[in-house]
């Protein structure tokens, strides 16, 4: 006899919405690990904790009424992973950051700019994933996006990712706030954002400038 989890779609995606915080919470927990025991570089470190970190404040804000707590989750689902907790819900900037916060503060490379956009180009990424395709959804995130970048000074004025942020805001300045965006503009804008990290990333300065 075959067991259902769900009764409806609604129902299926929240399963799927667990099984991804689940799967982020584990996969935190691994990488605080290996970066405790030096089996991989603080960049490499960083990079992947940035992504976790962003994926999940996405997630979330989305489940925040069916999971108001995750620490409870945890327990739920006896996951034992109290250093992605520590990362994930109390601290929310990886130990690399936190290590330098102190140094970098006063200067125009500051880790916490970096990772305001580093964050800020996942999250956008993963709301148009959510289907959170209205304007008043994706401008002002690009918005902040945009205002992170312009305050890094080891980005060029022609970067990629200021200008295609840039181009994208002009056009949903033009549109109504409950307008939405197509899926083919949602399928654009997403290439765009994802081309731009790429670039941002391959454009960080060596840790610890």
């Amino acid at each position: 006899m075959e067991v259902k989890l769900w009764n409806d779609k609604r129902e299926r995606e929240m399963y799927d919405n667990f099984a991804d915080l689940y799967a982020i919470i584990k996969a935190t927990e691994k990488l605080e690990k290996a970066y405790i025991r030096d089996i991989i570089s603080s960049q490499e470190y960083e990079i992947e904790c940035h992504k976790l970190i962003a994926h999940f404040k996405t997630l979330a804000s989305t489940l925040k009424d069916t999971v108001p707590s995750i620490e409870r989750f945890a327990d739920t689902y006896k996951m034992d992973c109290p250093a992605a907790i520590n990362r994930l819900v109390i601290s929310g900037v990886p130990a690399t950051v936190e290590h330098r916060a102190t140094a970098a503060a006063s200067g125009s490379t500051s880790a916490a700019i970096v990772a305001a956009c580093v964050q800020g180009f996942i999250t956008t990424m993963d709301s148009l994933k959510l289907n959170m395709l209205a304007v008043d959804q994706v401008q002002p995130l690009l918005a902040e996006l945009y205002a992170s970048l312009n305050k890094l000074s080891f980005l060029p004025p022609d970067f990629e990712g200021k200008t295609k942020v840039k181009e994208w805001i002009a056009k949903l300045v033009k549109m109504g706030a409950a307008d939405e965006l197509t899926e083919q503009q949602a399928r654009q804008l997403h290439f765009d954002l994802e081309s731009s990290y790429n670039s941002f990333v391959a454009a960080l300065p060596n840790s610890g400038t």
